[in-house]
């Protein structure tokens, strides 16, 4: 990605105003690259969400801001759950939690990988999120086994739709554990969408609908407006 030659066409965000350019301004390519610049305070980032926009870059980058076509989403009554995972949930022992320990949860996924030396979730990245989490906005869910945290997911609440960040897995199976957890627990209180932001191998092996991105962006304007039932996110271990 030429980000000198790109900068032309992108927004450079102000660092005072929380304000993002309308997401139908985007690119196609790299698709939906949308701005450049700004903060990570938790009003810019709130605004960010609750307009169909996220950040992500690499660490040598500067701060980048998204709103991809098509989005990828999950409705949860409608994850796909083949029969190896079926299976791993009949016979494989393990807890859910939620937000019993966020702050791993975030540097587990920021942790390198076996296939690759590192993420894009940086340091200023996990102040961030953490930040958002001790305001109430971003939550976890966790996999347990043996009082040993397994595998886990995180990402923003904005009533009735998640805004899935990333995840890990110490353990086979265990980030779609993460996942089936999350849509049946997050169903149970009223949630109706996940956004996943982008289609992936693995995302597609769990049932990841491609939505045209105004489809989305008018689908989260009403769900951000409806509450989910009260105690969702409230720190306890639950039960699929």
């Amino acid at each position: 990605m030429n980000l000198c030659l790109m900068s032309r066409y992108l927004t450079e965000l102000d660092d005072e105003l929380c304000w993002f350019p309308s997401p139908s301004h985007a690119l196609e390519e790299p698709n939906g690259l949308l701005a450049i610049g700004g903060d990570l305070s938790p009003a810019r980032l709130l605004a960010a969400y609750h307009s169909g926009i996220f950040p992500w870059n690499e660490p040598h980058q500067p701060l980048l801001w998204w709103s991809p076509d098509p989005r990828g989403v999950i409705v949860p009554e409608e994850l796909h759950i083949g029969r190896s995972l079926q299976k791993c949930l009949r016979r494989t022992p393990f807890e859910i939690y939620i937000n019993r320990a966020f702050d791993d949860v975030i540097a587990a996924c920021a942790a390198p990988r076996r296939t690759a030396s590192g993420t894009w979730i940086s340091a200023p990245m996990i102040d961030a999120y953490r930040c958002l989490h001790r305001l109430g906005h971003a939550h976890s869910i966790e996999i347990w086994q043996d009082d040993q945290l397994q595998a886990g997911l995180y990402g923003l609440s904005l009533g009735r739709l998640f805004c899935g960040e990333s995840m890990f897995s110490r353990i086979d199976n265990g980030a779609k554990l993460a996942m089936v957890a999350l849509c049946r627990h997050f169903a149970g209180h009223g949630g109706a969408l996940i956004d996943c932001q982008m289609q992936n191998d693995f995302l597609a092996t769990l049932g990841v609908q491609e939505w045209p991105r105004q489809r989305f962006l008018t689908t989260l304007a009403t769900l951000t407006r409806q509450p989910l039932q009260e105690g969702c996110w409230q720190p306890r271990r639950i039960s699929l």
